[in-house]
């Protein structure tokens, strides 16, 4: 009875098919977006500005801007800041692999919102993006929309402060292109939208932009430029300026830009001197730039380790390495020689020119004993020159040094001197190098213990030869028994000869 009831409450199978047919599906309200992006997508729109072709630190394949406005409908709200609007574009947006693309499409679209207003902060990350990326095209027309639109705080009678750093950025992006007339144009911009003059920090960056181009006549327009707007120029403009001298080999311009700066009240810094150095060098004046370091140093200005490294490099490519090591210790007993120095150049050529390792010995020792210890690199240079021209002694006492200062070879260089060492007979201080170093945190690798086996192999020093295979073998160098054997089969079967000669004497 009550199934019947409940059959007769429900509509028939008919009723439905006609309300199925009747019903009007235009009436019925569809989702409505929140955010329309059509305008930013619309190729024919001119607000709508291509991206560049995909880049290593863009996504390869973008999302469907359907999905974008899922996106954005899930992260903005819907009356959105520009604090809002920029923790989308920092935090979320940036780090995706499908909308990271659309980076530029959304900061567009949110400029068309009736209730929003860019300011500094998102004009900057845009500006920055666009630059890292190599999107100059789009860069250079944000520049215009941020100048047409300002930032809200740009609304009383004072400009926006952060809109000189915001160009800066951007010029230096162009120039770093080679982009010079958008870098000019973006100038331009800046000297109608700050307030009173652009600062030294625009000028230099411009004038870099074009010193680097080696248009010196450009740069040295925009200094004149500079000084004509009344803008003090500094020690970084004049190094610019001299180091675009230098260039185009106009030594003696660089010099009168040198005197220029003193005669401004700029201060020369390390830069300044170490630049008028490397000219000198450049033209194969090395007297003059062995005085300009000399008086550097009068002047109470200390040496950098480039300042040493233009020095020793200049003068060990011209042929003069000796001159170079004795510069050295002149400036070794003066105390000018900077920390973290290191003479890897000198002590290369000394022993690249037959019978100088000695030579190089000595400046490494001079090193060593005011304080200023060599690299790695230099000191396993100096042990191989050693090696070569047979100061074995020396090269092993170089060694035992280098260990002491908690220093490690290369492998190369340390189963070199071991090879060296067993070919004269001398296995066993081999192998008392090896025990050494591997306490000190040397890894020996197969050839190591090739080179010490041979090498009591020959000697007919059977004990000390199974000593090391057992070795290997604990280390994990022989892979089976077989191997093992074979190894053990290839040591002499005769006596040790200094046993013998012991049997001998008793």
């Amino acid at each position: 009875m009550a199934s019947r009831r409940l059959a007769k409450s429900l509509p028939s199978v008919s009723t439905l098919n006609s309300l199925r047919r009747n019903t009007d599906l235009d009436h019925i309200p569809k989702p409505v977006a929140r955010f329309d992006l059509s305008a930013v997508f619309d190729p024919s729109s001119p607000s709508a500005v291509s991206s560049a072709p995909p880049l290593p630190t863009l996504s390869l394949s973008a999302a469907a801007p359907s999905r974008l406005i899922r996106f954005l409908e899930s992260h903005l709200p819907p009356s959105f800041t520009p604090a809002d609007l920029l923790r989308l574009l920092s935090c979320r947006l940036r780090h995706h692999p499908a909308f990271a693309p659309y980076d530029l499409h959304v900061f567009q679209w949110a400029a068309g919102v009736d209730s929003f207003r860019h300011d500094h902060s998102t004009y900057e990350w845009m500006a920055r993006t666009l630059a890292v990326t190599d999107r100059l095209g789009p860069l250079r027309l944000l520049l215009h929309r941020m100048l047409a639109q300002p930032c809200p705080c740009a609304d009383g009678i004072f400009a926006c402060p952060r809109i000189e750093p915001i160009i800066g950025f951007a010029i230096h992006a162009f120039c770093r292109a080679g982009r010079l007339d958008d870098a000019i144009s973006a100038f331009e911009d800046s000297r109608r939208s700050v307030d009173g003059r652009p600062g030294v920090a625009l000028y230099n960056t411009l004038i870099n932009g074009f010193a680097r181009r080696r248009e010196y006549q450009k740069a040295k327009s925009l200094y004149d430029r500079m000084v004509k707007d009344r803008v003090k120029p500094d020690t970084f403009t004049f190094n610019i300026l001299i180091s675009s001298c230098l260039r185009c080999s106009d030594l003696n311009s660089a010099l009168d830009w040198f005197r220029e700066m003193r005669a401004r009240g700029c201060e020369p810094n390390v830069v300044s001197f170490n630049t008028l150095i490397r000219g000198f060098f450049k033209e194969k004046k090395f007297k003059e730039g062995i005085g300009v370091a000399r008086e550097m140093l009068e002047l109470g200005y200390g040496f950098s380790v480039a300042s040493c490294d233009i020095l020793m490099d200049g003068l060990c490519k011209d042929g003069k390495s000796l001159e170079a090591s004795k510069l050295l210790e002149e400036f070794l007993q003066k105390g000018a020689l900077p920390n973290g120095f290191d003479c890897f150049v000198l002590v290369e050529t000394f022993c690249k020119d037959g019978g100088s390792a000695g030579r190089a010995l000595e400046v490494v020792d001079s090193l060593w004993g005011k304080g200023n210890f060599c690299s790695e690199v230099t000191c396993s240079t100096l042990i191989e020159g050693l090696r070569s021209s047979g100061k074995i002694n020396d090269a092993c006492g170089l060694l035992e040094r280098m260990l002491q200062k908690e220093m490690l070879p290369d492998t190369i260089t340390f189963n070199t001197l071991l090879e060296t060492l067993c070919d004269i007979g001398r296995t066993s201080d081999a192998n008392r190098l090896r025990v050494i170093a591997s306490k000190k945190g040397f890894k020996p690798d197969t050839v190591t213990f090739g080179i010490l086996a041979h090498g009591f192999s020959r000697e007919g020093r059977k004990t000390e030869g199974e000593s090391i295979i057992n070795e290997m073998l604990d280390a994990g160098f022989i892979p089976n028994i077989a191997t093992y054997n074979t190894l053990m089969d290839r040591l002499p079967t005769r006596k040790n000869p200094s046993s013998r000669q012991i049997g001998k004497a008793r």
